[in-house]
């Protein structure tokens, strides 16, 4: 997730694009760049590896002359953090230059089209490709230019475009990523989002999908991809600054826990080709290694932890492959009995977790192979881990996991999928069946997330409570340890997570009415085993909330408060059944007026033991 910036009017541009990157910061802090052209057409270009301070530091002493530019402030996903990567790109002749946000998925084929008509490129990003497919395009119109090289692209990305020939027009467009214009008096701002131009204007128009505007010194124009014009005037702003940068949301945790289908489809985005097969590359890719592994063993601490439990089942029963799955600071002290023939998978989100750290280097030194999976490009467990998969989840503010968390099993999963493939464990059969079903996830996702009313009502319904058990068998274990794990984390009621079938081994002693049981049932291959144990708390007095499947008519009979997933395979249900309780915790830690973001006690990355 990237900020992009564009600016044209009559002022001066570096400092407006500047204060634009900074409202935008946060959205990717690992290179960021300017582009600002003259009345001339003269240009002035400046890209950094790093944080924004970095980019205006280089700029302090710098003239930009020009009223009109692009910037960009990037969070990676194709080529590492390195000046050349980053952003604004150009064509090869350095007369038109591109920001864009978003992921091209058919990136490989168009470079190696391109390639072979002799474009020359200068970086290892998807973003290049779009210049050069513009500057095939260009005869003296950018706008007609970008419209038609964006009907080649697939994927998602908003883009903003500028062009030496063409010193007073900016053109931008969007699919799937997020672009709205500022219209103030005789200037244009493009923005990733609002909070970039609040502070000069509050007159926006949100482009939609496959739209594609052009400004021009007075004049704006948005056509859709056949040049037919839209008409859409401008809306009024009333947020406040604070509340614009949360899109409208009320918390940083709320708006994360609704960009949670976008995580999870841009985290499977680029591994997967447009065929649907897995395209992930790395030593683990080799079929005798894949085949010669003894076991998996995963490292990871808190919310990374109950990810690892939930993808054992994944890679145990379609890749046949055994699997532990350890708390990292347990893990790195105990001596681990480790060979050659295991295989670490070390997850973290900022790649910055001292104790996952220490376990990474704890299997480095027994020689055993280690794959990081981590949201943060060039963090310190990238650079010394084995190999990397990115989850693509953009920054997380909110000190809670949400989406980084469910990005994580969309990683993991296509890791398992990948390893049944390699492994002959699955039939094509199988295989398609499941990745269409993954794929499918986000769009569900959505639906969950569209009905929250009764979960609102719910949390109004227990708020008061001072104790939660959470309960779920198989892979609905972990989602309920994860569901206790957010309640005592932004409320801070005590609350526990048990397998359901250990109730009777201790934690039934402290059931009575005051102790609410929130259950994960799905109609899965234990549902009925689920339900008994449903029973069992009924007889106790003890109020029961089901996270229960929307095709279970048998449920509320049971069941003091149901609040409803859709149906998916049964090893693909934990990205919808969490949402619900995250959602559960939110509302409950509000109702107590707590602080969602920023809970006591907690940060954001752990980096001392």
């Amino acid at each position: 997730m990237c900020g992009i910036f564009g600016y044209t009017g009559n002022r001066e541009a570096k400092e407006i694009l500047l204060h634009g990157l900074r409202r935008l910061e946060y959205r990717g802090y690992d290179s960021a760049g300017i582009c600002v052209i003259g009345e001339n057409g003269d240009f002035k270009r400046l890209r950094v590896r790093g944080n924004l301070d970095i980019l205006e530091n280089h700029l302090a002493n710098q003239v930009m002359p020009g009223k009109i530019g692009i910037a960009h402030t990037r969070w990676a996903t194709h080529g590492a953090p390195s000046e050349q990567n980053a952003h604004p790109h150009s064509d090869c002749h350095e007369n038109l230059f591109v920001v864009h946000n978003g992921i091209i998925e058919n990136f490989s084929q168009l470079r190696g089209e391109l390639l072979e008509r002799g474009h020359e490129f200068s970086s290892e990003t998807d973003t290049e490709i779009i210049a050069h497919l513009i500057e095939e395009k260009y005869e003296g119109d950018l706008s007609v230019a970008v419209r038609e090289a964006i009907r080649q692209l697939e994927g998602s990305f908003a883009i903003a475009v500028v062009h030496r020939g063409e010193p007073e027009t900016l053109v931008a467009a969007r699919r799937e990523s997020p672009l709205v214009i500022g219209v103030g008096t005789d200037e244009w701002f493009v923005a990733s989002a609002v909070p970039a131009f609040l502070s000069m204007t509050r007159k926006v128009i949100f482009l939609e999908d496959n739209e594609i505007v052009t400004v021009c010194g007075k004049s704006l124009r948005i056509t859709d991809l056949d040049g037919v014009e839209i008409e859409r005037k401008p809306q009024e702003i009333t947020w406040d600054l604070d509340a614009a940068e949360k899109s409208g949301y009320e918390d940083f945790m709320l708006k994360e826990i609704f960009e949670q289908p976008r995580a999870f489809m841009d985290t499977l985005a680029d591994k997967f080709s447009r065929e649907g097969e897995i395209s992930i590359e790395g030593f683990f890719s080799n079929k005798d290694y894949v085949m010669s592994l003894r076991r998996i063993v995963i490292v990871a601490c808190g919310t990374s932890y109950h990810a690892g439990l939930i993808s054992r089942y994944l890679f145990e029963q379609w890749a046949k492959v055994p699997v532990e799955v350890e708390i990292a600071s347990e893990f790195r002290y105990r001596g681990a009995v480790l060979s050659e023939q295991d295989l670490i998978i070390a997850i973290s989100q900022s790649g910055e977790t001292a104790d996952t750290l220490a376990s990474v280097r704890e299997a480095k030194a027994a020689k055993v192979p280690v794959i990081a999976l981590v949201n943060v490009v060039g963090s310190q467990m990238t650079r010394e881990a084995d190999s990397v998969i990115y989850t693509h989840a953009g920054p997380e503010i909110g000190v809670a996991a949400t989406k980084t968390f469910t990005s994580q099993m969309a990683a993991l999963a296509v890791l398992a999928l990948h390893f049944g493939r390699i492994r002959d464990a699955l039939s094509d059969g199988k295989y398609g069946v499941i990745a269409e079903a993954l794929r499918g996830i986000p769009v569900l996702m959505k639906d969950v997330l569209a009905d929250i009313e009764p979960i609102a009502e719910c949390a109004q319904e227990y708020s008061h409570c001072e104790n939660f058990l959470f309960l779920g068998r198989g892979i609905s274990y972990p989602v309920a340890l994860e569901g206790a794990l957010k309640l005592k984390e932004i409320s801070y009621i005590h609350a526990e997570g048990y397998p359901a079938g250990e109730m009777k081994h201790g934690p039934i002693a402290l059931l009575d009415r005051r102790v609410p049981v929130v259950a994960v049932v799905t109609r899965d291959s234990l549902y009925e085993k689920m339900v008994s144990n449903i029973e069992e708390v009924k007889a106790r007095g003890a109020p029961v909330i089901a996270i229960a499947s929307t095709g279970d008519p048998d449920i509320e009979k049971v069941c003091d408060r149901v609040l409803r997933v859709p149906e998916t395979i049964e090893l693909l249900s934990p990205p919808l059944t969490v949402i619900p309780l995250q959602l559960l915790a939110y509302h409950i830690a509000k109702i107590r007026g707590c602080n969602v973001d920023q809970p006591r006690n907690l940060a954001k990355t752990v980096t001392v033991e």
